[in-house]
């Protein structure tokens, strides 16, 4: 199930500076991720209130949260838990989750369910923070333990994430990386400290604070192993029919 505490204090951290910077970051990158997908439903799971659906071009959008947040969504969301869906089986063509496998409790079932839900060809993206980065070191740093809303063990690397998804038949599109600059609060910092970005994207794109990964459902087609009716029978020599009269032509020769 969803941690509540973790999902508030995250909301309450996008507001912030540092959280606009990497809301910028990553909202950009998702609108171009999504500019070009098709199909007839698109879901957010969690975070309604960061619409990043906006701009993509399915036309029956909806987006997933939780009991506690319903009264301040509009007529769209869906309550549940993304651990338990209730869509039917590859009903959906795109599943969008912004931070919801860090604030959940069975970040395994989650990936199971967006599997189970998606149609063949289907297309998940999935965003988080990085634990390989300056971001996410914060905890062998003194006084910046609680600048992350996600606690560091909750934080799942990018790269077992892509092992996670080849599990469940998943091809990864997109392994983005962004917000190369330190965890600082103020504006002023941050603007001095930009150039960092431009730097990481060069020499170490792996380890930006925050990923977005597109990956795409694979269902693999069935061969039938039989006979090739296509082909026809070779024609069989007939047997020869032996009578008296022809016994007696070959005795007399």
């Amino acid at each position: 199930m969803i941690e509540q505490e973790e999902v508030t204090e995250l909301k309450q951290w996008l507001n912030t500076e540092i959280g606009q910077y990497a809301r910028r970051w990553e909202a950009g990158q998702i609108r171009q991720l999504l500019s070009n997908v098709f199909g007839y439903h698109a879901i957010q799971i969690g975070m309604p209130h960061w619409d990043l659906l906006r701009e993509n071009r399915i036309s029956h959008k909806w987006y997933t949260h939780t009991m506690i947040e319903a009264t301040a969504a509009g007529t769209s969301l869906v309550v549940c838990e993304p651990e338990h869906l209730p869509f039917a089986n590859e009903s959906i063509d795109l599943l969008v989750l912004p931070h919801v496998l860090e604030t959940s409790s069975d970040p395994h079932q989650v990936l199971r369910e967006v599997q189970r839900v998606l149609v063949p060809e289907g297309q998940v993206v999935i965003s988080g923070f990085n634990p390989w980065s300056l971001w996410g070191a914060r905890e062998r740093l003194p006084g910046l333990e609680s600048l992350l809303p996600i606690e560091p063990h909750c934080q799942l690397s990018p790269w077992r994430l892509i092992d996670w998804l080849e599990l469940l038949s998943f091809e990864l599109n997109a392994e983005l990386f962004g917000c190369y600059s330190p965890l600082l609060l103020q504006k002023k910092w941050l603007d001095r400290w930009s150039f960092m970005d431009r730097q990481g994207e060069k020499w170490w794109p792996f380890l930006g604070a925050v990923y977005v990964l597109k990956a795409t459902k694979r269902v693999n087609s069935i061969t039938m192993v039989g006979l090739d009716w296509s082909k026809k029978p070779r024609g069989r020599a007939q047997a020869a029919v032996v009578t008296g009269r022809n016994m007696k032509k070959q005795a007399k020769k």
